[in-house]
């Protein structure tokens, strides 16, 4: 894409998010371990979201080392006002724990005294820090021309035109603190962010849409779509059972006249027999007892008649 191109288009979408936002001026006192924290909360939230679990932070836990060895759960608890309280959680956990590691404390200013770029090196080299994080620290501490840019942003400004698919992957918009001037830094990435929070939080809605297609009217293809619900399989057919093959025919006898055939018997499923019990062992048959002698009969005497006299 020419420069020229690039940076007409940068105009635009500077022109159109100051019609519709209003640039948040964050507090100057703050020191590079705060600006760095705060970075972790705000990357993906509003202003003053960020602002108000910062201050939670920084007033409900006793120092930052009781943040640092809190559970992700926790702080999330403390971050739900942001868009994304889990993954700021890890974030602020994994920065606080690279700097206890890197450090063995939670004193940054040292890093103020080095030239930007040392510092920068070292701002990126700790675990959870993304380029955004890295940006806003560099132009709220460091004193550099460096616009933050976070994942929203970067994906509004591929749809209307400003980075290529490539230059996208790589995280940078190519150009934009060559067009906008370091006096107007700060004013700048605070509008750019709001859109790109937008982006972040409602990529379907329609403010979103109207926003990117006033930048561009012809980006209407580019805008993200929702992915279509699959349909569901049409459901497979019932397997087709095979039909029983035909009873053989039942011999015929050999008789004069043929009888006719009869009709196959209709066959049973074996029955499943009881299963028999083993008979109980039989027990000695008891031997008979010796019969009983029988008396003599007593002999009877035949009764005789006398004669009268």
């Amino acid at each position: 894409m020419a420069s020229k191109n690039r940076a007409a288009l940068i105009t635009k979408v500077l022109k159109v998010v100051k019609k519709h936002y209003k640039p948040v001026a964050p507090p100057k006192e703050r020191s590079l371990l705060q600006n760095l924290l705060f970075a972790c909360c705000l990357e993906n939230s509003l202003h003053e979201a960020a602002e108000k679990v910062f201050h939670s932070l920084s007033t409900d836990y006793f120092d930052w080392n009781e943040v640092r060895v809190s559970t992700i759960r926790e702080l999330s608890d403390v971050l739900k006002p942001l868009n994304d309280p889990t993954e700021s959680a890890t974030r602020l956990k994994r920065v606080l724990q690279s700097v206890f590691e890197t450090h063995y404390s939670f004193d940054l200013e040292p890093l103020k005294k080095q030239n930007i770029g040392v510092a920068v090196k070292t701002l990126e080299k700790y675990n959870g820090s993304t380029s955004f994080i890295v940006a806003y620290v560099t132009q709220q501490s460091l004193g550099g021309h460096s616009i933050p840019v976070n994942q929203g942003l970067l994906e509004s400004m591929r749809i209307v035109g400003v980075v290529t698919d490539a230059e996208a992957a790589k995280g940078a918009v190519p150009g934009l603190e060559r067009t906008v001037p370091k006096n107007k830094g700060v004013e700048t990435g605070s509008l750019l962010h709001q859109l790109g929070v937008e982006m972040h939080r409602s990529p379907y809605g329609p403010t979103i849409r109207k926003l990117l297609l006033e930048i561009e009217p012809d980006c209407k293809d580019h805008l993200p779509k929702r992915a279509k619900a699959e349909e569901p399989a049409p459901p497979a057919p019932a397997p087709v059972k095979a039909a029983a093959p035909p009873a053989p025919p039942a011999a015929k006898k050999p008789t004069k006249k043929e009888e006719p055939a009869a009709k196959p018997a209709a066959t049973k499923k074996p029955e499943k027999k009881p299963e028999k019990k083993a008979p109980p062992a039989k027990k000695p048959a008891a031997k008979p007892a010796p019969p009983a002698k029988k008396k003599p009969a007593a002999a009877t005497k035949k009764l005789v008649k006398k004669k009268p006299r």
